[in-house]
């Protein structure tokens, strides 16, 4: 086939030409996919290791939640929660029952789970805690991503996602990430919250010291301060456990989820917490459109309920060890290092050789797909339906594209 006869070239083209430039894909143009594997308009097969940021966890289009949302395609899709759908109730019992919860507040993207959270500790803050009102703050770490709006990039220290969108929303405190006694110093009076990553993704899938969350925990608990983890890409199954925090025992105030929350096909996102932290808001003081739909819920559903029995939080132990087994035979051949949990990897590419952006380009010629962030790492996460076969083939091509 000869190059002007390909479609890719032109899709790529036209995307240039009617979107704004807000991302930097790697050239390729996905047409269909199934479990592991993406195919693209020209039918070349790529191995898919990155999964939607974790947003993908059982692959794409696994079977039963295909089948969920056609079912419900075929029967209701949107009500707004100005009145209640027969979906909603399941939906919200069974995911607090899986984070061990009293109740749940359902939303549509990450982002919206994590301007939730915020807002709900501000106000536990005042009404539950005694906060002087307007003088709310809450501890974040360096190197966090939580999401991109105004008010979430105000406390990012990555200038890319910052710079030029001030200014910026007040009350909020950076600290070290993994630094306890930090942490611990910036806790005031005014303090409701300290939101943390249990394992930082875009900063490059960074694991914290072990007894840091415990410690967070502890020291939460003792200055009447809301633990909040946002698990919206390290959670439901991601890193072995069915959240990042259940590697240490620790059981945050409050769970920020999304990404894998909807299966591949729908955006969901919601917020778990007991009474006494998400029983302050009251009607018309929160909510969405979209936040809970017929057709969100009815995929969201079968995902918590395909958690429950286990087997992709084993699927994620057992193929992460044999993921980090392969990684950790390549440093010093082109890896420097090695982080993450579970089926979730950072590696950090010797600079010398290549960027991460580069060394991403060389694996999609090799038909397996990855992201760079932060110049010489990349990011591997792939579908927790992934095989060992399959696995073995993405760290050869590593192999290959490190040797040059």
């Amino acid at each position: 086939m000869i190059d002007d006869m390909l479609r890719t070239p032109e899709a790529i083209r036209d995307a240039e030409r009617w979107t704004a430039h807000n991302y930097h894909p790697l050239p390729v143009v996905i047409s269909s996919a199934e479990g592991s594997w993406l195919t693209d308009v020209d039918g070349r097969r790529y191995l898919d290791c990155l999964a939607g940021y974790s947003a993908l966890n059982f692959g794409h289009r696994y079977p039963t939640l295909i089948a969920a949302a056609h079912a419900q395609l075929d029967r209701l899709t949107l009500t707004s929660r100005a009145f209640i759908h027969d979906q909603f109730a399941d939906f919200c019992r069974e995911l607090a029952e899986l984070c061990g919860k009293d109740l749940v507040l359902p939303m549509n993207t990450g982002a919206e789970a994590v301007e939730t959270g915020i807002k709900v500790a501000r106000k536990w803050g005042y009404q539950v805690k005694g906060v002087t009102p307007g003088q709310a703050n809450i501890v974040v770490a360096e190197g966090n991503f939580h999401g991109r709006t105004t008010t979430i990039v105000s406390f990012s220290t990555d200038e890319d996602a910052r710079a030029d969108f001030g200014p910026y929303t007040p009350g909020f405190t950076i600290v070290p990430y993994g630094d306890l006694a930090a942490l611990t110093a910036a806790i005031d009076e005014n303090t409701v919250a300290v939101l943390i990553e249990p394992i930082q993704g875009e900063q490059g899938v960074v694991v914290p010291p072990e007894g840091y969350l415990p410690g967070v925990r502890r020291v939460c608990t003792q200055q009447n301060v809301l633990f909040i983890a946002d698990e919206i890409q390290s959670g439901l199954g991601r890193t072995g456990d069915t959240f990042a925090c259940d590697h240490e025992g620790v059981t945050p105030d409050m769970y920020l989820l999304g990404k894998a929350l909807g299966g591949g096909i729908v955006p969901v996102s919601a917020v778990a917490a007991n009474t006494d932290v998400l029983g302050v808001l009251r009607p018309g003081q929160h909510g969405s459109t979209f936040g809970g739909n017929p057709l969100a819920c009815a995929v969201a559903t079968e995902v918590v309920r395909l958690l429950a029995t286990g087997e992709f939080q084993r699927r994620s132990v057992e193929l992460g060890a044999r993921l980090h087994a392969g990684l950790r035979a390549l440093v010093g051949r082109g890896l420097v290092a090695v982080r993450g949990r579970g089926l979730w990897a950072g590696l950090d590419i010797d600079p010398a050789l290549m960027s991460g952006r580069e060394a991403c380009e060389r694996l999609a010629g090799r038909g397996v797909l990855a992201k760079d962030t932060h110049g010489a790492t990349i990011r591997l996460a792939p579908p927790l339906v992934i095989t060992e076969e399959e696995i073995d083939h993405a760290v050869d091509q590593l192999a290959a594209v490190l040797a040059g």
